[in-house]
């Protein structure tokens, strides 16, 4: 079939179309799943496609549609990081024809697994149809999504920039018209770094607001679930599909899930939002600054108050992430071990399996995060570095709540710099680690964050961050839809999606 040109735009528009059935998922599917022929393999973006499970599901949902079923997710194409497994074996441990989960390494290189996470259980119930599982950084570890395994992503405004990572799979096949929706995981802002660099919307809802079950871990009390999309209103439509207490997952907050697109009047009249002073970090590019300062003052003129506000503990960030994320990150990966599942070295000494094992199939980004968290939480050392990097956060996790008692949401950017060349950074981590240096707060925090298209600079997409309280996600949507209503930023596309 032909390119639609509908499939560039938001969820609620071809949602309106779906429900009078002036085009059926099937022909959005079909669309999707030429747009990945097309573009998905020069942008590296998918690591599996299921196109006959999804056009399955896309004729089910017209058949639901037909009978008036108006679910607003029903019959919408939609891709997965690969960091969520798929149900991929049936209950007698034979393959089903699912999707496997490689979470961007060698080491689960074919793995299927027996069960479903429950991202894909609430998005299946929710009648969205699965296109397939997106490329990304090697478990979740990067900020470029230069360390899967499988290649690096390109980003669809210049194939020779980095799309952000770790979720830069899910972002490009969004920005690029390949999915209408995607799912990312943030541990420091891999959600929202990418969504910036890329030009579309990504959330990182609360901690313990969507479950974890199934979201191949990283950094246990960091990671989180969260959507990628064209729009505000999208973002919001897809977290109240997601969000909600699941008794399988131990961080799963049991609180009420409001309905999030209700409260997007594009209204903010009166309200009190703060910038604090260290977020404009010392390397930040001029015209990243003057884009979101420019959209500050955009906030301003819809009736907000704007305060400077001050995080001290700001500077302090990076590092106390970069203790608490690797501990995690080596316990966590310390079950690959060759033996259970996944990648096998089949030595015949079972120490020498273990090692070759996890030296073939772990990359080098996970090398290096195992030895700094392994090292942090050795004797003699944890309470030196482990112990004060949690006393560390739990001073961020203090001034932010100082600040948001006396302010609404706080305005941020998203990243120091627009989207790099692909290789620019690889050799210097602390560089490439400081590009998160505007989010990993957030998630220190557990708090909700947003990233939002504010302008391009050298014709690159900026992000602007609206930072949140914890559970109040609905205030982070409402100022982040009036912004992007007032500004129309929302209607930017890469060349690949010109094409």
């Amino acid at each position: 079939m032909s390119d639609l040109p509908l499939l560039d735009k938001p969820i609620s528009e071809v949602g309106d179309l779906l429900a009078r059935r002036e085009v059926s998922s099937r022909e959005l599917t079909e669309g999707c799943l030429e747009r990945i022929g097309r573009d998905g393999e020069r942008l590296n973006t998918f690591l599996s496609v299921g196109a006959d499970a999804a056009l399955a599901k896309a004729d089910a949902a017209d058949g639901a549609r037909a009978t008036g079923d108006d679910r607003p997710l029903l019959g919408i194409p939609y891709a997965l990081k690969d960091i969520f497994v798929t149900r991929a074996l049936d209950d007698d441990g034979q393959p089903n024809g699912g999707l496997p989960t490689t979470a961007g390494s060698r080491i689960l290189e074919g793995y299927r697994s027996p069960y479903a996470s429950s991202a894909e259980e609430r998005l299946e119930a929710a009648g969205a149809v699965l296109l397939g599982k997106t490329n990304c950084d090697e478990f979740a570890m990067g900020s470029s999504n230069e360390n899967s395994a499988y290649g690096p992503v390109r980003n669809p405004w210049d194939e020779m920039l980095v799309p952000g990572g770790s979720s830069g799979g899910s972002a490009a096949a969004v920005s690029s018209g390949q999915a209408f929706f995607a799912l990312g995981t943030d541990t420091g802002g891999s959600v929202r770094q990418p969504a910036g660099l890329t030009g579309t919307v990504g959330m990182k809802p609360t901690y313990g607001r969507i479950s974890r079950y199934g979201m191949v871990a990283f950094a246990s009390s960091l990671d989180q679930c969260g959507p990628l999309a064209r729009s505000v209103r999208d973002c919001a439509e897809v977290l109240g599909a997601l969000a909600g207490h699941d008794p399988r997952d131990s961080t799963s907050v049991d609180t009420p899930v409001p309905d999030y697109t209700a409260q997007l009047s594009g209204e903010v009249t009166g309200m009190r939002l703060g910038v604090p002073r260290e977020y404009f970090v010392a390397g930040m590019e001029p015209g990243v600054e003057e884009r979101v300062r420019a959209g500050i003052g955009l906030l301003e003129g819809l009736g907000t108050e704007i305060v400077e506000v001050s995080l001290p503990s700001t500077d302090s960030g990076l590092a106390t992430y970069y203790i608490i994320a690797p501990a995690e990150a080596s316990a966590n990966l310390a079950r690959y071990d060759g033996v259970r599942y996944g990648l096998s070295a089949s030595a015949d000494d079972g120490l020498e399996n273990y090692f070759r094992t996890r030296g073939d199939g772990f990359g080098a980004e996970v090398k290096r995060r195992i030895m700094l968290g392994t090292y942090a939480l050795s004797a003699g050392y944890y309470d030196a570095y482990y112990l004060k990097a949690q006393q560390v956060r739990t001073l961020i996790k203090a001034e932010f709540d100082r600040v948001l008692a006396d302010v609404d949401a706080i305005l941020a950017p998203t990243s120091p710099t627009v989207a790099f060349p692909i290789g620019a950074k690889v050799d210097d981590p602390l560089a490439m680690y400081l590009n998160d240096a505007c989010t990993l707060p957030v998630n220190i925090a557990g708090l909700p964050g947003i990233s939002v298209p504010c302008g391009l600079a050298d014709g690159k997409p900026v992000g602007l961050q609206v930072i949140g309280r914890a559970f109040d996600e609905a205030t982070v949507l409402r100022v982040a839809d009036a912004y992007e209503r007032a500004a129309g930023f929302s209607e930017l596309r890469p060349p690949t999606a010109r094409a």
